[in-house]
């Protein structure tokens, strides 16, 4: 690989990084300026699902369904590529529609954002590393990229069965 090319990939995928962490923050602002959506004291018996978290929900639940069949099954094929797509949109939808999801004045430092919104900007941060990693034929880097989104998901999907988080409340009482 020549230096020019070498130092072209550099920038893109800084370029990548900045533009992902533009799109984090910004998120993350909107969310701070229109209110939490998650805290029980902002919700009213008819409100417990607002629409972020109804999106969050929508999009989450598929792409935990989803991303066995995808990991099983052969990789590089058209199906795969199709259902990796899916995938993917549903994993940026649930990352994007989770920054609007918090608690005001709580979580971290105040901010409304809890620890598991680092998977919010990990998730938005790794899904282009991994569709960047597939279209240069590094396929094991993308294969890692997907098994640890995937894991993630699961991850963050059990931090919100945990008594006193909504999907907690609503599954154990």
């Amino acid at each position: 690989m020549s230096e020019q090319v070498r130092k072209f990939r550099v920038a893109r995928m800084a370029a990548l990084l900045l533009v992902t962490a533009a799109i984090t923050v910004l998120f993350m602002v909107l969310s701070q300026m229109t209110g939490g959506y998650a805290a029980p004291q902002t919700q009213t018996a008819g409100q417990r699902f607002t629409l972020p978290i109804v999106i969050h929900l929508a999009t989450a639940l598929p792409a935990v369904l989803l991303g066995p069949v995808i990991l099983m099954r052969r990789k590089g094929d058209a199906p795969h590529r199709a259902l990796g797509r899916v995938w993917v949109a549903l994993m940026l939808t649930t990352a994007i529609a989770s920054a609007f999801i918090r608690a005001p004045g709580g979580g971290i430092a105040g901010t409304g954002f809890s620890f598991i919104h680092i998977f919010t900007v990990w998730t938005l941060v790794v899904v282009p590393l991994g569709l960047i990693a597939a279209r240069q034929g590094k396929i094991e880097a993308h294969r890692g990229a997907m098994k640890g989104l995937y894991a993630g998901l699961c991850i963050a999907g059990a931090f919100t069965l945990i008594p006193g988080r909504l999907l907690g409340d609503l599954v154990f009482g």
